[in-house]
């Protein structure tokens, strides 16, 4: 994984979040799974629950010569809206809340930065509840979910485009 770094990210159902991401140049690869909670290797049932703390969340693998961590930030606050907590469109729980999970201090010094900059420009109607944490540990979800909507296009998924001014008010960070 020399010359490669790791980015997790929680934006509602992984399905689609993990289309959005695999389409971006510079992502190496992706892999959907759970993070955030207390049980250990727990399956999609277990997380529907709501009750293992862990959210529905998406692993990438970028080129960071080709995609920044900024980058992906203003991916990540433009396809999903970061002012639901523990929902994203129709899907509610805390499984799908907002998050993003970060693997050293650069990644979270951007990711605060990224939510402060959008607070301040009020290009979200509410109070942003992205959730900002280290990364631990990732279990990967069973095989059914991964690419799920590579293998099933006409499958269900609830994101949408947010406000092109993420793209203007992220610049700055956006080479990071």
């Amino acid at each position: 994984m020399e010359g490669q770094r790791k980015a997790t990210f929680a934006a509602g159902c992984f399905w689609g979040v993990e289309k959005i991401f695999s389409k971006v140049p510079g992502v190496i690869s992706t892999q959907v799974g759970y993070t955030g909670g207390d049980l250990r290797d727990p399956g999609y049932y277990d997380v529907t629950t709501g009750k293992t703390g862990h959210a529905e969340a998406i692993e990438i693998i970028y080129d960071p010569a080709k995609v920044s961590y900024g980058e992906l930030l203003t991916v990540f606050w433009q396809w999903h809206d970061p002012t639901t907590p523990n929902r994203q469109g129709p899907d509610i729980g805390s499984q799908y809340r907002s998050a993003i999970f970060f693997h050293d201090e650069t990644q979270r010094a951007l990711a605060e930065q990224s939510k402060r900059l959008l607070e301040e420009a009020h290009v979200f109607d509410g109070p942003i509840v992205t959730e900002i944490a280290p990364a631990g540990p990732f279990y990967r979800a069973e095989e059914v979910h991964q690419q799920y909507l590579e293998k099933n296009p006409f499958g269900y998924c609830s994101h949408k485009i947010g406000s092109p001014r993420i793209r203007d008010v992220l610049s700055e960070i956006a080479v990071k």
